[in-house]
């Protein structure tokens, strides 16, 4: 029996997908340039910048190379939204960021001077307050396309988030479109993990945070995982068992046909 007459069943069990509308869409070319790929080296980039003493100047990635981690993150544009809410979090979070020996820079395609202004603008106004992270202006939005976030027909950058380890390699990309914002807490999460497997050895399963338990990336050690966390998972009734063991054999049935 051939297992392809179970898709059109598969295939009206699922709900129709409608696309959000939203201001602006990501083309393909906005990705044809980009050099940012996990576990190779970070696109090197020297920018202008507002420092935190609300001075202007520069950041320059490979100065914290063999030093510290970064986290690199863009946001669309200066005086918008979501953003604040971003930049505001990142930057007073910064001291948890520092504990682990890793420091923020955000990015936008605005000037430096539209920076300054925003820095000055008060928080109950929509502005950012006072910084304590370095904002860098990618006005000419070199960088944002060597990181596969520019939005080449709105000129603006999607919400991307990178994590680069001391020997200046990309450990973690998160992209997120223009409406939702990013949450702080699973940056710090990813940073976490990434640090305790380096330092370990061992991987990181599923929602895993700082003092859970991790496994051994080995077929016979493992065990040791799985059968731990077996414990904590109810025994399906007989008729929850019937249900998932025939939704895989369907799945397996219309993979191997």
């Amino acid at each position: 029996m051939s297992a392809l007459r179970f898709a059109p069943r598969l295939l009206a069990a699922t709900p129709a997908f409608k696309a959000p509308l939203r201001a602006f869409s990501a083309t393909p070319a906005a990705f044809h340039h980009c050099a940012a790929i996990v576990q190779k080296p970070a696109p090197s980039f020297k920018a202008a910048a507002v420092l935190p003493s609300k001075q202007f100047g520069s950041v320059n990635l490979d100065d914290y190379k063999g030093k510290k981690w970064v986290v690199l993150f863009f946001y669309p544009l200066d005086f918008t939204f979501v953003c604040p809410t971003e930049i505001i979090e990142y930057s007073e979070r910064s001291e948890d960021f520092k504990k682990l020996g890793c420091e923020v820079i955000g990015a936008s395609v605005d000037s430096v001077h539209s920076h300054l202004a925003w820095i000055n603008t008060p928080r109950k106004s929509g502005g950012l307050g006072e910084m304590k992270i370095p904002i860098i202006s990618d006005i000419t939005k070199s960088i944002s396309k060597e990181y596969g976030v520019l939005i080449e027909e709105a000129g603006i950058a999607l919400r991307g988030t990178f994590i680069i380890d001391p020997k200046g390699i990309l450990r973690q990309i998160t992209i997120n479109d223009l409406p939702v914002g990013r949450s702080i807490d699973e940056t710090l999460r990813l940073l976490e993990a990434f640090q305790f497997t380096d330092l370990h050895g061992e991987v990181c399963p599923a929602n895993w945070k700082k003092g859970a338990k991790t496994m051994k990336p080995d077929p016979v050690k493992s065990k040791e995982y799985f059968n731990a966390i077996l414990l904590l998972y109810p025994v399906p009734n007989k008729g929850e068992a019937h249900d998932t063991l025939l939704q895989a054999v369907v799945i397996w049935l219309v993979l191997v046909d």
